[in-house]
């Protein structure tokens, strides 16, 4: 049976400044998978802001049941994290931690889903091995990471308000992304 029902692509990222370079590219990743008949929907910023995942714990924040339930409902995800001293930011490695919380459902953490997945920092060392932890978290959270992802150095381009960046080349690379999530979300719908 197939369902006539639009892609869902979650974005998950940013830092908890609004409209920042981590957030931006998250943006066009998204505009990406909308490119190819995707709903979408991101937590970011101050959204992110929870509680210090505990496993022991079953209670949780509105803020921290609305991540676990947007992940459930999710067809694909996005992720972007700002690169911190060489590592994801510890924002965007909790709201990863909770998706835990899927661990018993049916299609548990991110099975099944395509997950792209997106580093900004300042400097190539900084994006590089931040996109490399990410792919190792998606990997152990049973997702299935796009064949491309994105490692974006700041010192060298900058995204702007309107959706776009000062090379093109990264602006196209992020929509593919976001594209390659999308299509794999329709990919699997036709199989199941």
């Amino acid at each position: 049976m197939t369902s006539t029902r639009a892609i869902k692509v979650l974005g998950i990222g940013g830092s908890l400044r609004d409209g920042s370079q981590s957030e931006r590219a998250l943006r066009i990743a998204l505009a990406g998978a909308e490119e190819v008949g995707a709903e979408v929907s991101a937590i970011t910023g101050s959204a992110l802001m929870l509680p210090f995942y505990d496993a022991g714990i079953d209670e949780r924040t509105p803020e921290a049941l609305e991540l676990v339930e947007e992940v459930r409902a999710a067809d694909g995800i996005v992720v972007v994290s700002p690169g911190y001293h060489g590592a994801l930011s510890g924002l965007v490695k909790n709201a990863l931690d909770y998706v835990e919380d899927l661990r018993s459902d049916t299609r548990p953490y991110l099975d099944g889903r395509g997950v792209g997945l997106i580093a900004v920092a300042y400097g190539w060392q900084a994006a590089v091995t931040t996109l490399n932890q990410l792919r190792t978290i998606a990997h152990a959270l049973r997702g299935w990471p796009t064949p491309l992802g994105g490692a974006v150095n700041t010192a060298e381009v900058k995204f702007d308000e309107a959706g776009g960046a000062s090379e093109e080349k990264v602006v196209a690379n992020l929509r593919l992304i976001g594209r390659q999530v999308a299509e794999f979300g329709l990919a699997r719908r036709t199989l199941g």
